[in-house]
């Protein structure tokens, strides 16, 4: 693998660069959201809707196209924008994020915006709707893949291990898992709280593929996401190394970042560092 072009992950990263533009301008806009597992899940999102997926922002519906479920809603700011980029809702539309009776709640509603393929916010449950897909998928004889994003502190969810085992058990080869391990929750470590390692031998134990990444580097990335890692007969679990507020000086490794805004300055540096 790994033969990607320059131009392709100059390309990514500014996609990525975009997408963390515009989360910050979010969350500063409504004062309220989840910017450091946003910043941290950015690159694997950037590279899902801008060359991994077969996906048609004109036909949101297109029955054959791939499916991502977000299932760490609270960090839906980097969802919404990678749509907004990728052109399935207008981009204006962001500043209206968490406001009343907006398309953009705190956590992804499918039946509000386009390009939402599962309600998420109850942690834990994304996995088993990502498994529904995935099964879907195989008893219609369609080919498309279904991708799911969980968090290292969902981890801890029961419901997460029970998705794990059925996902096993029905041979779903047409799923791909990525934990954003980013090693922090809204409480502090997840080493402390609730240590979920070692998340690769607790996979692998669980029937799955697993692979692990340094999730901000996009080679690594891609190959992680590729059609040739599949396993038949096995769900894949890539494990990305990340880093909470990645990007933003100030909020890189910061578990206060879990779920607090930046004021106006604060969005300024940010941005200012973020090539705005």
């Amino acid at each position: 693998m790994s033969g990607y072009s320059p131009e392709l992950i100059r390309m990514l990263e500014g996609k990525a660069r975009i997408i963390r533009q515009d989360i910050i301008i979010m969350i500063g806009a409504a004062q309220s959201g989840h910017p450091g597992g946003s910043l941290s899940a950015t690159d694997i999102v950037a590279a899902l809707y801008f060359h991994v997926m077969r996906c048609d922002p004109k036909n949101p519906a297109w029955p054959d196209r791939d499916r991502f479920v977000l299932s760490k809603g609270h960090a839906c700011p980097v969802l919404y924008a990678a749509l907004a980029e990728a052109g399935f809702y207008p981009k204006e539309e962001i500043i209206t994020f968490r406001n009343i009776n907006t398309r953009l709640q705190g956590h992804p509603d499918m039946k509000k915006l386009p390009g939402i393929e599962f309600t998420t916010g109850s942690l834990g449950q994304g996995l088993s709707g990502a498994n529904g897909m995935a099964l879907a998928g195989k008893l219609d004889r369609k080919d498309y893949r279904v991708f799911c994003m969980i968090g290292d502190g969902e981890s801890e969810e029961g419901q997460i291990w029970e998705a794990a085992m059925a996902a096993s058990h029905y041979k779903l080869d047409n799923l791909t898992a990525i934990t954003d391990f980013n090693g922090l929750q809204i409480d502090g470590p997840n080493c402390e709280v609730m240590t979920v390692a070692p998340l690769p031998e607790k996979w692998r134990a669980f029937g799955w593929n697993v692979i692990e990444i340094e999730g901000h580097d996009f080679t690594q990335i891609l190959d992680a996401l590729s059609p040739d890692r599949k396993v038949e007969g096995k769900p894949t679990m890539v494990i990305a190394h990340t880093i909470k507020g990645r990007g933003v000086s100030f909020m890189e490794g910061v578990c206060d970042w879990h779920g607090k805004a930046p004021d106006e300055s604060q969005v300024r540096q940010a941005l200012a560092e973020l090539g705005r």
